[in-house]
């Protein structure tokens, strides 16, 4: 029998004892023992009544068992459904009740909240703490380590990621195993990994940053990971002299630069670090490079794509691009009204078709048709350009573009100057309603520590570099940007908070 994603991801391992994960108590858990955890994971999810295409909706804490019940409905053919941990019950309602989830699990802690929920839905809860206690430990203790794993195709579901939703509902991207095992391989040969590498892993595991793109990128290569909670300077630097590479958010980029202790010494013996899901500043990699001489690889991805295109490993890793397309993965640069290409150097919407886009939005049709073309590309909603050298620059989110008095303005190019100039930290260009113009820009900037922002004198820069119709109406300065959970500015907040300001 065949099971692509298992048999690419976790069967070449299943009776290895070199270690698979670092955990932050300072043990360790081996390949065979984490397959066998999954195994017994596998077997209880089987007694419970869980079968090949059910989904399993799962809100815990990062952890070797949330990792292991990830590998366990792999081998099930039942579908995973990870939820970020900062979701309320109102918002958990949409997402199990829209997949048709078969069983939720939860913390424990979060069990009686929950409670009227699954009751409402009609769905069974089980709970598991990052510690192994819960409801699902009594069951593990007494259930065999071994689960044959079931058949599966290359176009079958392994996963359900639901998106951000930064506009409307957020929308369930289907992921196959052809999706996930197309990307891997191609990161693993791309970024050279191999079974020598540890990866600093420090990023959650209900987004495709750390489930799918670092976490498989391990195990494809046989390497292993020191599987941290969450983000902290302390615990990173402590870490650090163990690990070859990392991968993070430009926010943990920026964080480190804070901190003394970044140095050429303590970072000689990394090999890689890797930025992404979110766009990260040229100054931030000019700085890291400076502190560090390590230039940070930059790649482009997201939760419908995995990856889509990334910088080098060797030649220039180019500040303020993404680098280029994936050997098996088509970009283009499409008008938005056309769809015909624009030539190189214009800005125009992200294509992209290859296996690592997904099969479409469950339960969505109408918005499968309308961001999957009939020849395969998917229309990404990002912005962007490629130079004469094929690298790939973004430009923002299409619904981020500002149309202000027929005229269209990019908020990155107004963005990128004012992120160059002395004191300015970041800052986040956003169109406002106006009621002569439709909507204008207004640029919000966050400061320095230390600094004090004169936003005259950051006007007149403006003016000096653009058309008076790109000139923002304001520039307002605030304490910091709203982002979300993997370091996305979420400018949706700051329209909402700010529409009056032209009323």
């Amino acid at each position: 029998m065949s099971n692509p994603l298992y048999d690419a991801l976790f069967l070449p391992h299943a009776e290895l004892n070199s270690p698979f994960l670092y955990l932050s108590s300072g043990e360790y858990v081996t390949y065979k023992s984490f397959l066998q955890m999954a195994g017994r994971f596998a077997n209880v999810f089987s007694n419970l009544g869980l079968v090949i295409g059910d989904r399993l909706a799962v809100q815990i804490e990062k952890s070797e068992y949330g990792l292991a019940i990830y590998a366990a409905c792999v081998q099930m053919g039942v579908v995973y459904l990870p939820l970020n941990t900062a979701y309320m019950p109102q918002e958990l309602h949409y997402f199990i009740e829209n997949s048709g989830a078969s069983m939720l699990i939860c913390e424990t802690s979060k069990e009686e909240l929950l409670q009227p929920l699954v009751g409402e839905l009609g769905i069974r809860l089980a709970t598991i703490d990052a510690s192994g206690n819960g409801s699902l430990l009594e069951a593990l203790s007494t259930a065999p380590d071994q689960f044959q794993p079931v058949n599966r195709g290359l176009n079958d579901l392994a996963a359900i990621l639901y998106t951000s939703g930064t506009t409307g509902r957020s929308k369930g991207a289907m992921i196959s195993h052809q999706n996930l095992i197309s990307n891997a391989q191609n990161l693993t040969s791309l970024w050279r990994f191999t079974k020598s590498d540890v990866l600093l892993h420090t990023l959650p595991i209900f987004h495709t940053h750390g489930l799918f793109v670092a976490t498989h990128v391990m195990l494809v290569s046989g390497g292993s990971m020191i599987f941290l909670p969450k983000f902290d300077l302390d615990s990173i630097f402590k870490h650090l002299p163990q690990a070859t590479s990392m991968m993070g958010v430009p926010t943990f980029y920026t964080r480190l630069l804070t901190d003394d202790r970044l140095t050429k010494s303590n970072t000689r013996h990394m090999r890689l670090f890797i930025s992404g899901s979110a766009p990260l500043l040229d100054e931030t990699h000019r700085m890291f490079a400076k502190q560090t001489g390590h230039m940070i690889l930059e790649r482009y991805g997201m939760t419908e794509t995995n990856m889509n295109t990334s910088n080098p490993y060797e030649g220039e890793r180019r500040p303020g691009t993404v680098g280029f397309p994936l050997p098996d993965v088509e970009l283009k640069i499409t008008d938005t009204a056309t769809g015909d290409s624009v030539p190189d150097g214009e800005i125009g919407q992200i294509e992209v078709r290859g296996p690592n886009v997904f099969q479409g939005y469950w339960d969505m049709p109408e918005k499968t048709r309308e961001e999957l073309r009939q020849d395969g590309f998917f229309i990404t909603g990002d912005l962007g350009r490629k130079d004469e050298e094929g690298y790939i620059y973004i430009a923002g989110r299409n619904k981020d573009l500002i149309i202000s008095g027929g005229y269209n303005i990019y908020p990155k190019e107004i963005e990128k100057l004012l992120d160059e100039q002395a004191g300015v930290a970041e800052s986040a260009v956003v169109g406002i309603f106006h009621p002569d113009f439709g909507e204008s820009p207004v640029g919000f900037l966050v400061a320095k520590p230390g600094a004090i922002l004169d936003t005259k004198e950051l006007n007149n820069v403006i003016v000096n570099h653009f058309a008076r119709f790109k000139h923002p109406q304001r520039l307002l300065i605030i304490k910091e940007l709203p982002r979300n959970s993997m370091g996305k500015v979420q400018k949706k907040v700051l329209r909402e908070k700010y529409g009056d300001l032209f009323k």
